[in-house]
C-alpha cells in the first residue's frame, strides 16, 4: 500500500488535511476592486506573507483572465491601503513587512515639496474617494504634484471614482507677512501684486484640470478654495485623512526684479520646503499628528475662513 504523504505521518497516523486555499475567481468581468479583493484575502490570510514578493502582473493577469491594466490597479489599490509596497509597471510589489502600516526607512527623512509630494499624491489618487485637502501660501507645488496622477488616469493605470480637494489660501485683502517688500512703499506694493496673479494663476490651473476629469472619465470631482485671514507659516497637506504631509515656509531676505525696479523682499520657496510625513498607520505619535492636523483644517475652514473667488 503507497501512503499519500501528503495525507499521512511517518508513523501511519492520520493528519489533518491542509486548509484549502484562498479562491481565485477568474473571468473577463472581473473588475480591480474584486481583484483587489482576492489578493487581499491572501495577504490577509497569510498565504501571501510579509515582505514576500508578488506574482508578476503578467502572471496575475493570466490568473484572474484580466488586462494588465487592471491588475496595475487593483496593486494600486492594495498599495493606498498599505498592503503593498514598491508597485510599478516594472518589477512586482512586495507585501508590506507589516500589513497596513508603511515600513520605515531612509525615504521618511523629510524632501523637498518638489520630489516628495507628486508620489504621494498620485498614490492617494489610487483609492476610490480622493480627498486632498492642502493649506499653503499659493497651490503652485499642488498642481505641479496633480500633474503624476493625471497622466496615470489617462494612461489608464488609475480611476478613483470620486475627487474632493479643498483649499485654504490667504486673503487677498491682508497684508501679507511675505512675501513683501523689506522697505515700505507708501501703499504701492507690486510684490503683493506678484503673489496674487500667482495664487489665482495656478488655482485656476488646479480647478481647470481636476474638473476636466468629469468630461474625460466620468469622475465626480469637486474642488473648492477658502480664504485665510492671515499668511500661513507653513504648508499642510491632509491625503485621505490618512496622511500628513507638514512643511515650514523658512523666510529669506532677497533682491528680485519687480516690473522695472529691483526690489528687496521677504519671501519663502515653498516648492522646496522640505515634507514631514506623518502617517496614521504609524505610530502613537504619527496617528495623533494625523487627527489633530485634520480637526485644525476643519476648524479653520467651517470658522475664521471666507469664500473665495479665484479671478485675474
Amino acid at each position: 500500500m503507497v501512503v499519500d504523504p501528503e495525507h499521512g505521518s511517518v508513523n501511519g497516523g492520520n493528519r489533518p488535511l491542509p486548509s484549502p486555499p484562498s479562491p481565485r475567481p477568474q473571468g473577463p468581468h472581473l473588475t480591480p476592486r474584486e481583484v483587489a479583493e482576492a489578493l487581499r484575502a491572501r495577504i490577509r490570510s497569510g498565504e501571501l506573507r510579509p515582505g514576500q514578493r508578488m506574482p508578476t502582473q503578467a502572471r496575475l493577469a493570466a490568473e484572474f483572465g484580466v488586462e494588465r491594466g487592471a491588475v496595475r490597479q487593483a496593486l494600486r489599490l492594495l498599495q493606498a491601503e498599505r498592503l503593498l509596497i514598491n508597485v510599478s509597471k516594472g518589477s512586482p510589489a512586495t507585501v508590506a513587512p507589516v500589513p497596513g502600516r508603511m515600513p520605515t526607512g531612509p525615504f521618511e527623512a523629510p524632501q523637498p515639496t518638489t520630489v516628495a509630494l507628486a508620489p504621494r499624491i498620485a498614490e492617494a489618487f489610487a483609492a476610490p474617494h480622493v480627498e486632498i485637502d492642502a493649506l499653503c501660501l499659493t497651490s503652485i507645488s499642488l498642481t505641479l504634484a496633480i500633474g503624476e496622477p493625471l497622466r496615470r488616469i489617462h494612461a489608464g493605470e488609475l480611476k478613483p471614482a470620486k475627487v474632493d480637494v479643498r483649499v485654504l489660501l490667504p486673503s487677498r485683502d491682508i497684508d501679507l507677512a511675505f512675501p513683501r517688500p523689506v522697505d515700505d512703499l507708501g501703499g504701492r506694493d507690486p510684490v503683493h501684486r506678484g503673489w496674487l496673479a500667482q495664487r489665482n494663476a495656478q488655482g485656476q490651473v488646479l480647478k481647470h484640470n481636476l474638473l476636466a476629469l468629469r468630461a474625460t472619465h466620468g469622475i465626480e470631482v469637486r474642488v473648492t478654495y477658502r480664504a485665510l485671514p492671515f499668511t500661513p507659516p507653513v504648508k499642510l497637506y491632509l491625503l485621505n485623512g490618512r496622511e500628513a504631509l507638514f512643511a515650514y515656509y523658512t523666510l529669506t531676505r532677497r533682491e528680485e526684479e519687480v516690473g522695472q525696479e529691483q526690489l528687496e523682499m521677504y519671501d519663502a520657496e515653498g516648492t522646496r520646503s522640505m515634507l514631514f510625513a506623518f502617517d496614521q498607520a504609524g505610530d502613537v505619535r504619527d496617528t495623533r499628528f494625523v487627527e489633530q492636523s485634520r480637526v485644525w483644517f476643519d476648524a479653520l475652514w467651517e470658522t475664521i475662513s471666507s469664500d473665495l473667488l479665484l479671478t485675474d
